[in-house]
């Protein structure tokens, strides 16, 4: 059953589209769209709406209907009021007794009944439908609630010209109302950790209880509200933290209804304001966002005599302490160790203990550190993150003395095999291999100018190595640049065939003859004959 009292106030009093309602309820738009509809040609009800109806009398009043869980035709709609009267009135009662009850009594009446699932799902829709609300007492320091607004605004990239959508997280303390919300212009599982490591910095403090709505930033799935599925970063953010994530029931927003009322003002009060300013950075949203939302917290509330900053003051000291070190989003990955001693991870190089060389070992990634473990979890190394394409970080006491005596890549090694194709090929690797200033960072580049002389052969990787010599280019990059073009020039007819015969291979190679068009006619014409038919030389 919808939530029509939320969906008319979002609709006349926020002027929010049908496809806005369902997302911020996590229904259908055409759902929402149709109800509105009805809603509109309804002639006994309008809004503002009358003050204490409920969701049961919206809906009776729109669709002239006296229960709107009746719409399946053919099952025998259990009697609510008296299961929730026996529910409540006796002790130790259960819906599945009550539910066995109302199976044998449509048994014996030879009617169609609801499962266990559909009778206690209908249940909950009933209870919704017939109660205006649940007022839960907040408790000083004991759960935080958060959740995005579902009004967005526009960032112009200063670069680009572009317009960037801005989402608002908000959050709150249920006790003393205090709100914190930060513009995010993305919501990846990274951007999601960080807001939340801003948000209890801003509260100074954690909570026993973190309660989210079921956004795949934190809820993987939620299917019995027990015992749900989190995100494993935002499960491990929350371990971290000592604190307990609780995702509300799906589309229960009264389990949540603090920060739902939090976003209610956000979006009726200043939201209007900065929807009105230009924002060139995210930095600037935010900037004008904190300096209303602290005129917000600070200002009194209404019959009271303090304001959310006041009431947050005293619940602070309730708080659990921060952890002395924020907890850090990690990036996850298994990679293998090269001939080369070194990992590659996010296109920079780490090196690792040379007798890894060709096991797989782990990677576990912050923004600032990269830490490489072995399968078994022995930390082998950590190293500062690399923020730059293609660098390498290289430990000398990884690689073995000298080089030599390994059967891995070594100097000695790519000499010798350069030295087979040529003089001009043993400077190129002579040069490549001094480029570092870890011999050991260049052995990849020696690998593939060396593939050269087996892809196209000695001669022709020679001379490109003359080339580059004489040009004072000497680079893998030059190499892999200039060697098809010095191919085209040095190779004979039966090097280019044996090429061609390599790319082909596992391949079937038709003639030319299979594909000429008077003898597809001439078949064309035989089929024709074969089925009885004509052709157009008999007509």
């Amino acid at each position: 059953m919808l939530d029509y009292k939320t969906i008319i106030t979002q609709r006349y009093a926020l002027h929010m589209s049908g496809r806005q309602i369902a997302d911020t309820l996590g229904v259908s738009k055409s759902g929402v769209n149709d109800f509105l509809k009805a809603f509109e040609t309804c002639e006994t009800l309008s809004y503002p709406l009358p003050k204490g109806i409920t969701n049961y009398g919206i809906y009776s009043q729109v669709y002239g209907k006296t229960d709107p869980v009746c719409a399946d035709s053919g099952f025998v709609m259990p009697d609510y009021s008296s299961v929730d009267k026996e529910l409540t009135g006796r002790k130790n009662m259960t819906l599945i007794f009550l539910w066995g009850r109302y199976k044998n009594q449509c048994i014996a009446d030879e009617a169609k009944f609801y499962s266990y699932r559909q009778f206690c799902s209908r249940y909950a829709d009933w209870i919704q439908s017939h109660s205006e609300s649940l007022h839960l007492n907040a408790v000083a320091g004991e759960k935080l609630e958060v959740d995005f607004a579902g009004k967005t605004f526009e960032v112009i990239d200063s670069l680009t010209g572009k317009a960037l959508t801005i989402v608002v997280f908000v959050s709150v303390l249920p006790y003393s109302q205090y709100i914190y919300a930060e513009g995010m212009l993305s919501t990846k599982e990274s951007d999601w950790i960080c807001v939340n490591n801003h948000m209890l910095e801003f509260f100074g403090g954690v909570t026993p209880l973190v309660v989210c709505d079921n956004c795949k930033q934190a809820v993987t799935a939620n299917k019995d509200w027990i015992e749900p599925e989190l995100n494993k970063d935002y499960a491990e953010w929350a371990e971290h933290n000592g604190t307990v994530i609780m995702p509300a029931k799906v589309r229960r927003p009264r389990y949540k209804s603090s920060v739902e009322n939090s976003v209610g003002i956000l979006e009726k009060g200043f939201f209007h304001e900065l929807e009105d300013l230009q924002f060139f950075s995210i930095e600037d949203f935010n900037r004008e966002l904190w300096i209303r939302l602290d005129r917000l917290n600070r200002r009194t509330l209404a019959g009271k005599d303090y304001s959310r900053h006041d009431r947050w003051l005293e619940e602070k000291n309730t708080l659990l302490p921060l952890p002395s070190v924020q907890y850090q989003y990690t990036e996850r990955k298994e990679a293998k160790v090269s001939s080369d001693f070194h990992v590659r991870f996010d296109n920079a190089y780490y090196s690792v203990p040379y007798k890894y060389a060709h096991k797989s070992v782990l990677i576990m990634a912050t923004t600032g550190t990269v830490t490489i473990t072995s399968r078994s979890g022995e930390v082998l190394c950590e190293w500062p993150r690399a923020h730059s394409k293609g660098l390498w970080q290289t430990n000398p006491d990884h690689l073995p003395a000298g080089y030599k005596g390994t059967l891995e890549w070594n100097g000695p090694y790519f000499r010798q095999k350069a030295a087979a194709v040529g003089p001009y090929t043993s400077q190129v690797i002579e040069g490549v291999l001094s480029s570092r200033k870890y011999e050991v960072q260049t052995y990849r580049q020696c690998v593939g100018i060396l593939g050269y002389a087996k892809k196209y052969n000695k001669k022709t990787l020679e001379e490109c190595c003359r080339q580059a010599v004489e040009s004072g280019r000497v680079s893998y990059t030059f190499i892999r640049n200039s060697i098809p073009g010095v191919a085209a020039e040095t190779m004979d007819t039966a090097d280019t065939a044996r090429i061609n015969e390599e790319k082909n291979q596992g391949a079937f190679l038709r003639s030319a003859e299979a594909s000429n068009l008077n003898r597809l006619l001439a078949r064309s014409r035989n089929l024709i004959k074969q089925e009885g038919g004509c052709t157009d030389d008999n007509r």
